[in-house]
C-alpha cells in the first residue's frame, strides 16, 4: 500500500482525505511526466490522457481539477465523461493513450470517491510510476537526473487540449456487442445499475443482443449511487427478477468493474460458478488455453473439486485482481 494510493487508487471521502487540490496536482504530474518521457525520447507531441468517471456528485468537481492540472501541464485531455473503468482500460489502449484516469469509489457510498490510475496499456498502473506520483504530492520530485523545484507550467500554444470523447465510449459498447456469439432474443434480462457508471451502457449492449432488457438502478442523481442497489444490495436484483418474472439479472457496482448474476429463481450465481461456466464452455470448445483457470486462494473448495472432474487444471493466488491478472499475462492463461 502506498501513501495515498491503495490497490483501487486514491480513495476517500471527497474534500476530506481526497481533495480537488490533490486532483489538481495528479492531473498536473501525470501530464509534465508524460509530456517529459516524449521530449526525451524526441517527441514534441503532448501526453494524451483519457478520462472517465461515475455518477457521484463530487466527480465533476474532480474531472474538472484533473482536466485543469493536466492542460496546465501542456496535456491534452479526453473526457469519455460517465463511463465504466473497463471502458477506460479499453479506449487507453486500443487508441494509445498514454495513461487513463477512472474518477469513482467503486462500490462505495456517494460522498466517497477515488482515482484510479491505468497505464497506456489499460492495465493497472505500475507502483514505480505511482510512488513517483505519491512523492510529488509530498512536495518531493527528483526525476530524470535532476531535482526540480516545481512542474512546470505550459504556456502560449503548449498549454493543452480539452477534447469531449464520447465517440470512444461508443466504440466500446460497440465492441461489447461484437463479442455476443449468440442471440438473447425471447430472453428477459434484468439489469441493476447501481445508480451508476453503467446506467448509459449496459442497456445498449442487451438491447442490441436481442433481449428484452428490464432496468433497475438507472436513474442517478449524484448521491443514490449504490444506494440500496447494485451489485452491494444483490437482494434488490433477486426481487426485481422474481416479480418481473425474468429470465436471469445481472447488477453492477457503481463503476461496473464488478458484476454479480441471478438466475430466474432468484438465486445468486456467484464469481466461483461464473468461473465454472467460462471454464466449462471453452475446455468444450477447445479455447481454454494452458487449460488451467485462475482463481484466488477465497475460491471454494467444491469449484476445485469439479474442475477436478472436467479435467481442467487451476492455479491459485493472493485476493485481488491485480494478482490473478499478472498471473494469467505470465501463464498464458484465458479465465480468470
Amino acid at each position: 500500500m502506498g501513501r495515498y494510493f491503495g490497490t483501487d487508487g486514491f480513495r476517500g471521502e471527497a474534500n476530506v482525505n481526497l481533495t480537488a487540490d490533490h486532483a489538481f496536482k495528479v492531473g498536473r504530474f501525470l501530464g509534465w511526466y508524460y509530456g517529459e518521457l516524449k521530449r526525451q525520447a524526441g517527441s514534441n507531441e503532448p501526453a494524451r490522457i483519457v478520462i472517465g468517471k461515475d455518477t457521484r456528485r463530487s466527480s465533476y468537481m474532480f474531472e474538472y481539477s484533473l482536466v485543469g492540472g493536466l492542460v496546465a501541464s501542456g496535456a491534452d485531455a479526453y473526457l469519455l465523461h460517465v463511463t465504466t473503468t473497463p471502458s477506460v482500460a479499453y479506449v487507453a489502449r486500443v487508441d494509445e493513450f498514454d495513461c487513463g484516469i477512472m474518477i469513482s469509489a467503486s462500490h462505495n457510498p456517494y460522498y466517497d470517491n477515488g482515482i484510479k490510475l491505468l497505464n497506456g496499456q489499460g492495465e493497472k498502473m505500475d507502483e514505480e510510476t505511482i510512488a513517483l506520483v505519491e512523492d510529488y504530492l509530498d512536495g518531493k520530485l527528483e526525476l530524470f537526473g535532476q531535482k526540480w523545484e516545481e512542474v512546470p507550467f505550459a504556456t502560449r500554444d503548449a498549454i493543452g487540449r480539452t477534447v469531449d470523447y464520447v465517440s470512444g465510449r461508443n466504440r466500446y459498447i460497440g465492441y461489447l456487442i461484437s463479442l455476443g456469439l449468440y442471440s438473447f432474443k425471447g430472453r428477459k434480462i434484468g439489469l441493476d445499475c447501481a445508480n451508476g457508471s453503467s446506467w448509459n451502457i449496459a442497456k445498449s449492449v442487451f438491447d442490441a443482443l436481442g433481449a428484452q432488457t428490464y432496468v433497475m438502478g438507472a436513474e442517478p442523481n449524484g448521491v443514490n449511487i449504490n444506494n440500496g442497489v447494485g451489485s452491494t444490495h444483490i437482494e434488490a436484483l433477486q426481487k426485481f427478477v422474481l416479480e418481473k418474472g425474468l429470465d436471469a439479472g445481472f447488477a453492477y457496482d457503481g463503476d461496473a468493474d464488478r458484476c454479480l448474476a441471478v438466475d430466474e429463481t432468484g438465486e445468486v450465481i456467484t464469481g466461483d460458478h461464473i468461473l465454472y461456466i467460462y471454464g466449462r464452455y471453452l475446455k468444450e470448445q477447445g479455447r481454454l488455453l494452458t487449460n488451467t483457470v485462475v482463481t484466488t486462494v477465497m475460491s471454494n473448495f467444491g469449484l476445485y473439486k469439479a474442475f477436478d472432474e472436467l479435467g481442467i487444471g487451476y492455479a491459485k493466488t493472493a485476493v485481488g485482481d491485480k494478482y490473478v491478472y499478472e498471473y494469467m499475462l505470465k501463464n498464458g492463461c484465458r479465465v480468470g
